[in-house]
């Protein structure tokens, strides 16, 4: 299998499945990630340890600070004690407060960083796609994804026209 495959029917389980944890399982929250495919997370009750991602997600599905997994405990594991089995989205976050399934501790960090996260990733876009009679409509950005972590240059039409007279 191609790894543009694979990556496809990763995101398509993650994305697109409804998980519900089962009794071993828990719901956790990323606290950071040291790296080398480890995160440290905390539980509802405050117990904070390291959990393994399995390869499958590797170079596939990005976990953030803030996320929210449903890992499997490790018996033999002493510093790692879980692994991810599954990375949760927003709306299954959703789904599982709708079922009372979510744990109590987690409610108020979920819907800060759902509207944080909204705040942050989502560019305001105009309720009417504008466009003139002589523009097209692939000239128009507003609907592409911002970047945050990247600084934004606003160049204004007059300092490009001047560049351009000055040339």
């Amino acid at each position: 299998m191609s790894q543009a495959t694979k990556r496809k029917h990763v995101v398509k389980e993650v994305l697109g499945e409804h998980m519900v944890p089962s009794d071993q399982q828990q719901i956790v929250r990323v606290l950071r990630t040291p790296g080398n495919n480890l995160h440290e997370v905390e539980t509802a009750q405050g117990q904070r340890f390291l959990v393994s991602m399995p390869s499958k997600y590797r170079k596939n599905i990005w976990i953030k600070r803030g996320d929210f997994l449903i890992v499997d405990p490790i018996e033999e594991g002493e510093k790692v004690k879980a692994e991810i089995s599954f990375v949760l989205c927003k709306d299954h976050v959703r789904s599982l407060q709708k079922e009372g399934l979510w744990p109590e501790a987690f409610s108020e960090v979920a819907e800060k960083h759902n509207s944080s996260r909204n705040r942050q990733t989502q560019p305001e876009l105009p309720a009417e796609p504008q466009s003139s009679g002589d523009e097209s409509s692939s000239e128009d950005d507003s609907d592409l994804f911002v970047n945050t972590n990247r600084r934004q240059y606003h160049e204004s039409e007059e300092e490009s026209e001047e560049e351009e007279e000055a040339a």
